[in-house]
């Protein structure tokens, strides 16, 4: 399927984001990337927002979008090179200046460039296939999997190259996981209810890109 690379013009205003994310799902389903909608049309959002906020209302702008190996970047173009995002440490009740959070937790990876004439804000998105458990093969998937490999290993010491848990069995040992992680915390006098609050919250921001 040829996913060639697109970009559009448009006016930083509320009322184009709506559009914008039209345009991009429409795009998006016709490169075959359905599960990658959701997350992608959110980060356009906050991107937008972004120069919205903080470079202006009607500031001139475009979006970019194009494949880079196995991933979906989306660029947003603003001329205001002064004006960089910056990832803020944000209580979870605060309800302004989180849009660079909500990029980090669905995105693989962001950042910003700047050009002489402008700036050049970014993420992309994992298109990986799916993995042999049926879900997209997303970082956290992969590396639940290999930490539950772990465990079956501990499991079976004496086995040189031990079975894949089955899915009961694999039950048990995430909750050992999730329990052995509340023991270290709580050793490090971290707040537990927290720091699973926010895993919950960055596991649910994520959910658009798993696919059952």
């Amino acid at each position: 399927m040829s996913r060639e690379p697109w970009d559009l013009h448009f006016l930083a205003e509320p009322e184009e984001v709506a559009a914008l994310r039209r345009v991009l799902r429409i795009h998006l389903r016709f490169w075959g990337l359905d599960a990658l909608i959701d997350a992608a049309q959110l980060c356009v959002s906050e991107l937008v927002s972004n120069v919205i906020n903080h470079v202006g209302p009607g500031t001139p702008a475009t979006l970019a979008v194009s494949m880079k190996d196995t991933h979906l970047r989306i660029e947003v173009h603003d001329p205001d090179t002064r004006a960089l995002p910056t990832l803020l440490k944000q209580g979870i009740n605060s309800e302004t200046g989180r849009g660079m959070e909500l990029i980090t937790s669905m995105a693989d990876r962001w950042g910003v460039q700047l050009l002489a004439d402008r700036k050049v804000t970014w993420c992309e998105l994992t298109t990986a296939p799916a993995a042999r458990s049926g879900h997209v093969a997303v970082p956290g998937v992969t590396r639940a999997e290999a930490l539950l490999d772990l465990y079956a290993a501990a499991e079976s010491p004496g086995e040189s190259k031990p079975s894949r848990l089955s899915r009961a069995l694999a039950e048990e040992a995430v909750i050992d996981v999730i329990t052995d992680f509340l023991h270290w915390l709580r050793a490090h006098g971290c707040d537990e209810e927290e720091i699973l609050d926010r895993a919950q919250r960055r596991c649910d921001s994520q959910s658009a890109t798993v696919v059952s």
